[in-house]
């Protein structure tokens, strides 16, 4: 008798938590995280546009997380996971379209993959009664400041690309449902983020270009833009260092290195990662990679810093790093 009442008490104890997006290149690296440092159940919901179920599944396996295969942009979905794998403690969400080139041609991706799924879950949320959720912004909000650095008050916002008009819209609508419903609200922004189980990015394509050919490697825009990256386990440290520490009700961060890197340096260093030698570097021009890209960016990180947090990677390690994994990843 003893026993099952204990029983019931760690099982009441435990956290149960939705991460949403959970399969992808940062939500996976996040659900790996939260099942070893918390003592949480973890139910990751994820459409597998982006996300890949290998990157979850050894979690799965040890019983910790399991997975539910769901558009979240749809509100029958979205309702039928929080009301048959609820209750749930709190939500991360992740789901967007990350790749921002992608939705260059198309906003409806932006308004399908990135708002509307949060607006769903929000909607779940209210339904169903969970009071806190984590969201992944981003740098984009703040549109082309030209390299000068931001911080989270800096406006106006003036988003440059459809993906950053859309988190901005996300950010606006978290804000009034935490304040009308008696939410919590963890927003992070952070910049280019690098590492393992990549699904997308800059060196996950130039390591893609140069395995098809070795002796050419071509750099949309003139290789000088420069960007903080961000290495993922670092980011994933801060997201759960801001839940736990932030004291605001809606805590709004930026998440970065206090270091940039130039897209012609993130070349360099996979031609060096893959070991080859007389790569052409080959440059399509102008400032920009794409329409919608920030040719130079840059954080104010005080706040976060204040509160206790930095990053350990700087961005050329991360880059660096990032090449390593992903190279043996493809092994």
């Amino acid at each position: 008798m003893l026993w099952v009442l204990f029983g019931n008490w760690m099982i009441n104890k435990m956290k149960r938590y939705l991460v949403v997006g959970g399969a992808g290149f940062i939500g996976s690296n996040l659900v790996a995280e939260l099942v070893k440092s918390e003592d949480c159940s973890l139910v990751v919901a994820d459409d597998l546009s982006l996300g890949r179920l290998d990157s979850i599944r050894p979690h799965m396996g040890a019983g910790r997380a399991s997975f539910e295969d769901c558009d979240c942009s749809r509100a029958d979905l979205v309702d039928s996971v929080f009301s048959r794998r609820g209750p749930f403690d709190a939500v991360f969400h992740l789901a967007a379209n990350s790749d921002i080139e992608r939705s260059s041609g198309n906003p409806a991706i932006e308004y399908e993959r990135t708002f509307m799924t949060t607006y769903r879950v929000l909607e779940a949320m209210r339904a169903h009664g969970v009071g806190e959720m984590v969201f992944c912004s981003s740098s984009a909000i703040y549109g082309d400041k030209d390299g000068v650095a931001v911080d989270e008050t800096e406006g106006p916002y003036l988003p440059i690309s459809y993906y950053g008009g859309a988190k901005l819209a996300c950010e606006g609508f978290i804000s009034a449902y935490a304040h009308m419903n008696g939410m919590r609200a963890v927003i992070l922004r952070f910049p280019n983020v690098v590492g393992d189980n990549a699904t997308h990015g800059v060196i996950l394509d130039f390591i893609r270009r140069l395995k098809a050919d070795s002796g050419e490697l071509r750099v949309l825009g003139d290789g000088n833009q420069e960007k903080p990256f961000l290495y993922v386990k670092d980011l994933v440290d801060a997201i759960l260092f801001v839940r736990r520490s932030a004291p605001e009700p809606v805590a709004v961060y930026n998440v970065g290195v206090d270091s940039r890197t130039k897209v012609r340096d993130i070349a360099r260093i996979v031609v060096e990662e893959m070991g080859l030698k007389d790569v052409k570097l080959s440059y399509a021009g102008g400032s920009k990679g794409w329409k919608g890209d920030v040719p130079k960016f840059g954080y104010d990180l005080s706040k976060i810093h204040a509160l206790g947090w930095k990053a350990a990677k700087s961005s050329d390690e991360a880059v660096r790093l990032a090449a390593r994994t992903i190279l043996k990843e493809m092994a």
